[in-house]
């Protein structure tokens, strides 16, 4: 059965990455009358949360911030699928680096780097940052349950030297690349909500008090990289903008959980600038009211 839903949904997912820019983001515009105006694909949640984080607002600017929300969305769909047959020289056009000079020097003092980021914005062509630098690209992800559709994703990644590697595996497969002195770059979306019983760190995010993800800083300390986080702005329909900020390049001199807090901060200070483009749809606070009294150190 995974097998044929591979072949019959790849040519679909093939004509629409070859489409003009034009015409994807017409046929995006017609997804987000399909999962907003008509499926309703996590409405309630996306402004439950809005609501939640900003008390403030009236239902009316929270009604505006759902709507390019949800355009913003549908666009990364499309362009997530544009992934596939996308040039290099489109890709470097519409996403661009400010700074990538900080990420070559951090390279060029033989150090591998935790690269931290959010779910905002764009995170689907941040691989293009691979021809810019000599380092192995590592991206931790979640394995898809179609082992074909999985496969195609991974090869989509490997085009510019960056590779899936699932959660479990990231460990073991960064400790022997240092040992074998391999320098890479590792890509963590490390703001979305951790299982309770790993849940080894709190702090407030956006107002609330929530679990954090701490495996980025843990493999950090543990292997001694550099820290980085990347911002990305979204210039104009189909055009993003990073811009890298050095948290640390000695993350072992910073107090347990330290660095997470500055990441959170980081993370914080994006969405407040333009909430529309943050992943909403995830239940981020659906542990509010869960703290254990429970002291774990890293």
């Amino acid at each position: 059965m995974q097998f044929l839903a591979y072949i019959i949904i790849y040519p679909f997912l093939w004509i629409i990455s070859i489409l003009p820019f034009r015409l994807l983001y017409f046929f995006s515009d017609g997804l987000y009358i399909l999962i907003y105006r008509i499926i309703g694909y996590r409405k309630k949640v996306v402004i439950s949360n809005l609501n939640l984080v900003f008390p403030g607002k009236s239902d009316l600017e929270i009604k505006q911030i759902t709507e390019v929300f949800y355009h913003h969305l549908c666009d990364m769909i499309l362009e997530s699928i544009k992934s596939m047959t996308i040039s290099e020289a489109e890709m470097k056009k519409r996403f661009m680096f400010t700074n990538v000079e900080l990420m070559q020097d951090i390279e060029n003092q033989n150090k591998s780097i935790i690269l931290m980021c959010a779910h905002y914005g764009s995170w689907e062509w941040i691989f293009i940052l691979q021809t810019y630098v000599k380092s192995r690209g590592n991206a931790v992800y979640k394995q898809l349950a179609n082992r074909y559709f999985d496969k195609l994703v991974k090869k989509i990644r490997a085009k510019y030297n960056s590779y899936l590697i699932t959660t479990k595996d990231i460990i073991p497969t960064l400790i022997e690349q240092k040992r074998k002195g391999i320098i890479s770059i590792n890509g963590f979306a490390s703001d979305q909500s951790p299982k309770l019983d790993k849940a080894f760190h709190w702090n407030d995010f956006m107002g609330i008090r929530v679990p954090v993800h701490t495996g980025a800083e843990m493999l950090a300390k543990k292997l001694d990289m550099a820290v980085v986080f990347f911002c990305v702005k979204k210039i104009k329909r189909g055009y993003y903008e990073t811009t890298f900020k050095t948290i640390t390049l000695n993350p072992k001199e910073f107090k347990d959980y330290e660095i997470t807090d500055i990441f959170l901060k980081l993370v914080e200070a994006q969405i407040l600038e333009a909430p529309e483009y943050y992943l909403w749809t995830h239940k981020r606070w659906k542990h509010l009211d869960k703290e254990k009294n429970k002291k774990t150190t890293i």
